[in-house]
């Protein structure tokens, strides 16, 4: 059948792909879209958004794991089919909000959310640690430095009592990616814990010709630092690959193009926690997160050092910061020499940004001030 312009739905299959979001909408957010007056934190992890129509929709936020069980999903689908109509909806930092449209059916959510231990933890606004942002760990990712769901329940038992209460001065944002590809929110969170390589990919020279497409593996690395090569295997030469580790930056890209050049090592591999980052353009432009602890070790199942060293900073946060102000800001107004101080951090040149293909300025926020001075360039 040809396309006729005239009617361009006739013939077609429109069951692919995903379903419209506007169908999983809670009615009272559907009826007042773009219409909200405004909304309140009315108790930690209990949101109210007040429409114009007079219209309310209450939202509690609780804390879930990012990887989760099919009996975990029924239980979230048992309480939204009993207070909400059957709706939920999952935030990008891995909480679940359930919604209702009045009061009563909101108090009932609550009571039986407490109801059920700290399984379905209620909190995560405003002023708090909420939920940390990961990515998949030893789970299922293939280029990994560290676990993720491991040291995130580590990290986040510990700070268990900041997820319930808004008694920061302001939000804390944590992210964990356990290696540098940060599919996690690393680079913009306030403190971010990041899986790191220290040691080049070791090459299985049996393997590479079978498995990897060579000049893909070349290409791969941002560095140049994969270059052709030949090795002899069983009395044979056969082509290679060579890896310069005075310019590698561990990344494992080549490893993601070439299974034979795996990078994961048990002594090498870390973690590196990042600090000041944050997404916000409310007080100032956002910013990237900076690099405090260049080397943790992998110690599971609980991860100690690294939960240790987390706490240590919200804590001096919470007692030296100023309201509203979030951990870089904090960290800037005080000087970040004086950050190390204060976290009894030590300071190395690690701790340098010496990278030779940074940008001279990261400026690009609409934190902008605009003068004379700049109306040539805006023009």
């Amino acid at each position: 059948m040809g396309y006729d312009p005239a009617n361009p739905m006739e013939g077609r299959i429109t069951d692919l792909g995903p379903r419209s979001y506007t169908e999983m909408l809670p009615p009272v957010i559907a009826a007042n879209k773009g219409k909200w007056d405004y909304h309140e934190i009315i108790a930690p992890g209990i949101l109210l958004h007040v429409g114009d129509s007079g219209d309310e929709c209450y939202t509690v936020r609780v804390g879930s794991p990012r990887l989760v069980s099919i009996e975990y999903v029924r239980e979230l689908c048992d309480v939204a089919d009993k207070h909400c109509e059957g709706y939920l909806r999952f935030t990008t930092r891995n909480n679940v909000e359930f919604m209702t449209d009045s009061k009563e059916k909101c108090d009932a959510l609550v009571a039986d959310l407490k109801g059920r231990d700290t399984k379905l933890p209620v909190g995560g606004t405003g002023a708090c640690v909420t939920n940390i942002v990961h990515t998949q760990g030893w789970v299922h990712c293939h280029t990994p430095a560290t676990d993720a769901s491991g040291p995130v329940k580590a990290v986040m038992d510990d700070l268990f009592d900041y997820f319930g209460s808004m008694t920061l001065p302001a939000q804390v944002r944590i992210a964990l990616a356990c290696c540098l590809n940060m599919c996690g929110a690393v680079h913009a969170s306030d403190i971010a814990i990041l899986g790191i390589h220290r040691k080049p990919p070791m090459i299985d020279h049996t393997r590479i010709t079978g498995v990897c497409e060579l000049p893909l593996a070349i290409s791969s690395c941002p560095l140049g630092a994969v270059k052709p090569a030949k090795a002899e295997v069983n009395g044979q030469e056969v082509k290679t690959v060579k890896v310069n580790a005075e310019r590698c930056m561990f990344c494992g890209n080549c490893y993601t193009m070439c299974p034979a050049m795996p990078l994961a090592d048990p002594e090498g591999d870390g973690i590196a926690i990042l600090v000041g980052g944050k997404v916000s353009n409310a007080k100032s432009a956002p910013k990237f997160s900076k690099l405090v602890i260049p080397f943790l070790p992998n110690t599971p199942p609980r991860w100690p050092e690294t939960v240790e060293a987390v706490r240590k900073i919200v804590e001096v946060y919470a007692k030296d910061a100023k309201k509203y102000e979030r951990v870089g800001e904090w960290a800037e107004r005080i000087g970040w020499e004086k950050f190390f101080e204060k976290c009894e951090i030590p300071f190395t040149d690690k701790s340098i940004d010496d990278y030779r293909l940074a940008y001279d300025t990261w400026r690009t926020s609409t934190q902008f001030k605009y003068t004379n001075a700049t109306d040539a360039y805006t023009k």
